[in-house]
């Protein structure tokens, strides 16, 4: 018998890098370019010039890592990405024409390039833009004054198929929830196949608790938590935890103005 689920209260961490030290809990096996022994290839997209450059010398200059090419704005990431087919795309949000947030929905959203990771770069800490950048297919999101360190860190864990910062941007995304209107209506059949086990831990994941809460919380192994979510990605069609939030509050599964009912 499981323990009443409870909402997160209060409000939610800063979300960076050095706050999710529980990553390598929650993280899955490698699947980027770092498990097959190559290099993590770099697509730089920015329309400062200055700030490509600086970004290349960086990525270039850490082993492991190699820059293949730059984009001053979307309409040229999407087809460096297509040409190229990076690891990951260093994509600011802003930039002349199509922006960082478009490019990178084309990216993730093409067959071609659905395996290229994102991790968007904004000078503006503002949650909308974290809820359309993950809603758009991106699996991070650092600001521009991150430290050198931690961004090829954000490189490395995006390049290894984990999202950036969960548990922290997940509470993100639940306080943009909660400001936003509630759906009129779930989406339906959005969860047809998942188990119930398999809703509870969405539930759960959806209220920003990492693998190790979960595992607590449902008096489950933290390997049995870590396969239900692998179900869940596969089921739903997420990219990583953050697109399960996304699914979880727009499918109706979860509300932020109160605990769901029936779990």
């Amino acid at each position: 018998m499981t323990r009443p689920i409870e909402p997160v209260t209060g409000p939610p961490r800063p979300a960076e890098l050095s706050d999710d030290a529980e990553l390598s809990d929650d993280a899955e096996p490698p699947r980027g370019a770092e498990s097959s022994g190559g290099p993590v290839r770099v697509l730089i997209a920015d329309d400062q010039t200055l700030l490509r450059g600086s970004l290349r010398v960086l990525v270039d200059a850490e082993p492991g890592l190699v820059a293949t090419s730059e984009a001053a704005n979307g309409t040229e990431a999407v087809r460096c990405a297509r040409r190229d087919l990076p690891d990951v795309v260093l994509m600011d949000v802003r930039m002349p024409g199509m922006d960082g947030i478009e490019a990178t929905r084309q990216i993730c959203g093409s067959p071609g390039t659905a395996d290229v990771k994102v991790l968007m770069l904004t000078m503006f800490d503002l949650d909308e833009y974290v809820y359309a950048a993950l809603r758009a297919g991106a699996s991070g999101f650092l600001l521009k004054d991150t430290p050198p360190g931690e961004l090829i860190a954000a490189i490395r864990v995006i390049a290894a198929g984990d999202a950036l910062l969960a548990p922290a941007v997940t509470r993100r995304l639940i306080a943009e929830f909660a400001r936003r209107p509630q759906p009129s209506r779930p989406l339906p059949g959005t969860l047809d196949g998942v188990t119930g086990r398999e809703r509870e831990v969405l539930v759960l994941v959806a209220r920003g608790l990492s693998n190790t809460e979960i595992a607590e919380r449902l008096y489950l192994g933290l390997a049995t938590v870590k396969t239900h979510i692998g179900r869940l990605l596969t089921k739903l069609d997420c990219r990583d935890r953050a697109q399960l939030v996304i699914v979880a509050y727009e499918s109706g599964l979860v509300t932020a103005a109160r605990p769901p009912t029936g779990l």
